[in-house]
Formats: structure tokens, C-alpha cells, sequence
């Protein structure tokens, strides 16, 4: 089978959560026998610029033994300027659309979104060869922007909500994450019964386990000081959408701890505002993105790991870090709704606790209990890794989508 993939990002632009996935899910497929035709981004997710070495010209094209990938200036933006991304956005769907164009017939076409005007692209390209779309939602706009105030001029919105019902209508298929976001996608679209839920896959040979149950440390406590600290970590995006205000809280209940060390690992909108509370406790340490080969050593420095999702957000977004975490054999407190994806998911593996999010005392207080039992912590991460191992591959969410493609292309003939 022969399929196009249209997505914001792709190797070696993996610093964006996004770009692992697709890169995993197109050589899983080619490893089944198909060939893929990429069209994304030139890599710039790191420090919102295209990097150097790939800078000068707006359009590349390479070929694979998979097939090909075609990159395109990405027209990057700050992240906080709503009305200068969407231009963005619009600019890159553009070129995106018409260097799909371009390639041959293929037999499917996947987009990705966000942004969600890659949806656009997507369903250009099919009906262009009259093929099947497969729109893939990793997280769902304009509900995100709308839930985090990013977005609210009520004309515009009502404008990005018909437009994601129109996407909805013109695909034939909609992946997303959860049961969540399958619910909010299905009171949508125009037939529900074409959401269907493919999970995003664990890398288990790039996320590997850290064992430090024989006292050994890692590069990354060396490096800062940590090695006879109980590490509580969030590692991902600082963005937006995340409770950091909770992180403050805790740190302020354990500044006569020293013992204990609040590490924020990432980049994102919201990381200015954290490095000015941050500067002021000494008990928080903030970093910027690890390596990729360095994850495992980075995820395997905590002795706990924080998920912090606003209220509200998880039907329309399901945090990627959760499967990374659990990969690398770590436990969690999630701060998110009930009933939620990680919620379930945390429930399930036996990996951690879940509270209501933005609560401090409910918060707090599963944090205490958690840090007052260094042996069952151990326990829930060897749960977590032994739940991805047993649930989470790019194989099986490659076979996913091979029989959707397969199912759509002879309902097409």
C-alpha cells in the first residue's frame, strides 16, 4: 500500500512529542511492507527557528528506502502570539498541500493535527486522487485553546469550531487517543462510528530502565547535585495547559526538606513565568530538554514523576509524557481529571495516583503518602514498565492502522 503522511514534524526534528510519533508509526508501516511519502516540517521545534544546518533553502525533498520525505518551511512562531501562529499555520498547510501534490497517486493520506489545518491539506490531496482521509488528532482544537483563554473572540471561535466539524465531516476516518477524546469527537462528527481510538505507542528500545536499586546514580543527578535527593520531576512541554502553580505549592510545603528536590525538565510558553518563581526556591531546579539518547537517564533520575493537566483539558488532550514515564519504569502522581485517559491508565498499570486537578491539598497530600514509601514507589514502576511492555507498541499500533487503511481503501473499490 502506498501512503502519504502529512504532520507538523518528522526525524530529526523529535524534541516535539508529535514528531517521535509519526517517525515511529512510518517505520513500523514500511517495516510491514509499504511505502510512505512524508511531508512535514523543516526541523525547528527545538528553538522555535529552523536549525542551521537545515536553513536556506524553503524546500527539501530526500528518498528513503521507505519512500520519500519532503520538508517545508515551517514559518515559526511564538507560541503566545495566537493571531501570528495561525497565519503560520496557514502558510505551512500551503506548501504542505502543494508539495503533497506533487508525488504520485497515493492509496491513502494521513494527516495529523495539530494544527488542524494539516486536515485541510490532507483532505485536499485525497480528494485530488480520490482516495480515503485519515484525519489523526493528537490533541483537539480548538477546544485546547479555547479551555486555556489562548482563544476567545467569540467570532473566531465559532469560526474554529465549524471548521473542525467540516474536517470531521470530510474524513473518512478519525483517529484519536482516548476514550475521552473519542467521546468529544463523536458528538461532533457527522457519523460517529468513524472515530476510532489507536492509542500512541511506548518506545521501549529508546526509553529503556535506569536501575539505581543498587545505589547507583545517573548522569543527570551527577550533573546537578542530586544524588542523595528523592527527586520529584515533571519532564515534557512547560506550557500552557499544565498546573504548574501546584509545583510552587509543594515546594513551599517542603522548603525545610532538603532532601527534597522539585525538577522541572522542558521548554514551552509557560517557562519564563516558571523561572522567575523557581529563582526564588532553592528546592527547584529547572533544566532545559535532555539529548534525545540521553531520555532514559533523565527520566530514570526521578524517584517520582509528575503529570499536570488543567481542568478540563484531558477530552481534548492526552499528555504524551505519561507513556514515556511509564516506559522508563518510573511512578507518577497525575494531577487530571477523573475518569481521564492517564487516570484510567495510572488505575490500570498500578503505576501511581491520580487526584482532581488544580486541588493543592488533595495534591499534597498524595504526594506525602507517595514520598513516604520509597519501597512501594519501586514497586509502581516496575508495574509501569511491565504494562507498556505487555500494551504499548509501534507494531500494534501500526497493525491498527494498516486495517483502517485496508477497511477504507475496499470500501472505496
Amino acid at each position: 500500500m502506498k501512503i502519504q503522511v502529512l504532520c507538523p514534524h518528522f526525524e530529526p526534528d523529535l524534541h516535539a512529542a508529535t514528531g517521535e510519533v509519526m517517525t515511529r508509526l512510518v517505520h513500523a508501516l514500511a517495516a510491514r511492507g509499504h511505502r510512505i511519502d512524508v511531508i512535514s516540517s523543516l526541523p525547528w521545534y527545538h528553538r522555535h527557528r529552523v536549525e542551521p544546518e537545515w536553513s536556506g533553502r524553503p524546500w527539501r525533498r530526500e528518498y528513503t528506502d521507505f519512500g520519500s520525505v519532503t520538508r517545508v518551511w515551517p514559518f515559526p512562531t511564538e507560541k503566545t502570539n495566537v493571531p501570528a501562529r495561525a497565519l503560520g499555520f496557514a502558510g505551512f498547510t500551503a506548501l504542505v498541500a502543494g508539495s503533497a501534490l506533487t508525488l504520485s497517486k497515493p492509496d491513502v493520506v494521513l494527516g495529523m493535527s495539530p494544527p488542524i489545518f494539516l486536515g485541510d491539506a490532507a483532505w485536499t490531496v485525497a480528494r485530488r486522487w480520490r482516495v480515503p482521509f485519515v484525519f489523526n488528532v493528537q490533541d483537539i482544537f480548538p477546544d485546547v485553546a479555547i479551555e486555556l483563554g489562548a482563544l476567545n473572540n467569540q467570532t473566531v471561535v465559532q469560526w474554529a469550531k465549524k471548521h473542525e466539524r467540516s474536517l470531521y465531516r470530510r474524513a473518512d476516518a478519525v483517529t484519536v487517543l482516548s476514550d475521552d477524546q473519542a467521546a468529544n469527537v463523536r458528538a461532533k462528527a457527522d457519523r460517529p462510528e468513524k472515530v476510532h481510538i489507536i492509542q500512541n505507542f511506548v518506545d521501549l528500545d529508546r526509553v529503556q530502565v535506569v536501575d539505581r536499586d543498587a545505589g547507583s546514580s545517573t548522569d543527570y543527578r551527577r550533573t546537578h547535585g542530586l544524588d542523595d535527593k528523592t527527586v520529584v520531576m515533571y519532564s515534557g512541554n512547560v506550557g500552557l495547559s499544565q498546573s504548574f502553580g501546584l509545583v510552587k505549592a509543594a515546594a513551599d510545603a517542603y522548603a525545610d526538606r532538603p532532601d527534597v528536590q522539585f525538577v522541572i525538565n522542558g521548554e514551552g510558553a509557560a517557562r519564563a513565568e516558571v523561572d522567575l518563581w523557581a529563582a526564588r526556591r532553592p528546592n527547584v531546579l529547572v533544566t532545559d530538554f535532555a539529548p534525545r539518547e540521553a531520555v532514559s537517564d533523565v527520566l530514570g533520575s526521578a524517584d517520582l514523576h509528575l503529570v499536570l493537566l488543567k481542568s478540563g483539558l484531558s477530552r481534548s488532550s492526552t499528555p504524551s509524557k505519561l507513556y514515556g514515564i511509564l516506559a522508563a519504569g518510573r511512578p507518577l502522581l497525575a494531577s487530571i481529571d477523573e475518569g481521564s485517559e492517564v487516570a484510567n491508565v495510572v488505575a490500570a498499570a498500578q503505576a501511581g495516583q491520580s487526584v482532581p486537578p488544580d486541588c493543592v491539598p488533595e495534591f499534597l497530600g498524595a504526594l506525602a503518602a507517595l514520598l513516604a514509601q520509597p519501597d512501594e514507589l519501586r514497586a509502581m514502576g516496575a508495574n509501569a514498565r511491565s504494562f507498556v511492555e505487555r500494551c504499548m507498541t509501534p507494531e500494534a499500533q501500526a497493525e491498527s492502522y494498516e486495517q483502517l487503511f485496508r477497511d477504507l481503501t475496499a470500501g472505496r473499490q
